[in-house]
């Protein structure tokens, strides 16, 4: 009998429904979420959390088995995607701010990140010249390409933009031997943030202690064109405990451009350059501010 089996000979659950990578189980003792066993020790992690005086996580009710874990079911109350993601930053705040800590590091740590982004930014430059290049070389230009040739002056621009920003950045840095790190969930969505009674969020598998940026980042990476950010943003940067550094770093980062792909399938070149200008120019509004504010204090 595997583990799953003898849970529903223990529980005996009335209904049994798949959500995600959960089974949902049912019973006269309650609801109950039951997932697959990761690699990562949660037990652990989430008695440490309970220590840092965050419980933002699901309660686990059994971890004894080798090969799954039952944790309780929280429900999650419909509302709108912005509002849940406004709310979801909030509770991803508190975490940073509850596990942040400063942790030394080695001399050429920021170098490291400096080149890394460098070389990212000199990949679309050079991705970008190239493709200009080859379009120009044809007689006509189809839409994408149009579209692509139109607006190249700004990607190019844009580049500019981060590497100016990005080289204040190392400046502000340079001989820094230590950063701010704490938990970060590192697999933020709007499917892993549960609210009903309390709020949890959930799908812990890859969280590791790192700066928390990534977790922002990651998400914006994913939702940019889903939902309005600006007030995710201001919100996070308002509660957080971020340096100047690590923000200024996030700000790069979001500004970063995209990759483009033309192919032979006309709609999906459209398709593809289309959403990766408009990642461009809603990244540009959204860090605007932020800049302008700077630029002031200078």
């Amino acid at each position: 009998m595997n583990s799953l089996e003898l849970v529903n000979e223990l529980y005996k659950p009335y209904r049994i429904t798949k959500q995600g990578k959960a089974t949902i189980i049912e019973s006269m003792d309650g609801k109950f979420a039951v997932k697959a066993k990761s690699q990562k020790n949660v037990k652990e992690l989430f008695e440490y959390l309970r220590y840092r005086n965050f419980d933002g996580f699901p309660k686990i009710v059994d971890d004894s088995r080798s090969d799954i874990d039952i944790f309780e079911y929280v429900d999650d109350v419909k509302m709108p995607s912005d509002q849940k993601a406004l709310d979801m930053v909030r509770l991803v705040a508190k975490l940073h701010n509850k596990t942040s800590y400063d942790k030394e590091v080695r001399e050429d740590k920021y170098k490291e990140i400096y080149e890394s982004i460098s070389s990212t930014l000199e990949y679309y430059k050079m991705d970008y010249e190239r493709m200009v290049i080859e379009i120009e070389d044809h007689i006509f230009m189809s839409p994408s390409e149009y579209l692509f040739i139109r607006n190249s002056s700004k990607l190019m621009n844009q580049i500019a933009f981060c590497r100016e920003k990005l080289d204040e950045w190392y400046e502000s840095v340079r001989g820094i031997l230590k950063t701010r790190v704490s938990v970060v969930h590192n697999n933020l969505s709007l499917d892993h943030y549960l609210k009903g009674e309390r709020e949890v969020l959930i799908s812990w598998d890859k969280s590791t202690v790192d700066t928390p940026i990534l977790d922002i980042y990651n998400f914006y990476q994913k939702e940019a064109l889903n939902i309005e950010f600006s007030s995710i943003l201001k919100e996070y940067l308002s509660i957080s405990q971020l340096d100047e550094p690590s923000k200024n770093l996030l700000l790069i980062l979001l500004c970063l451009p995209k990759k483009f792909t033309l192919t032979d399938d006309e709609f999906s070149s459209c398709s593809s350059i289309s959403e990766g200008l408009d990642y461009v120019f809603k990244t540009e509004n959204l860090a605007r501010p932020y800049y302008l504010e700077q630029d002031k204090e200078q």
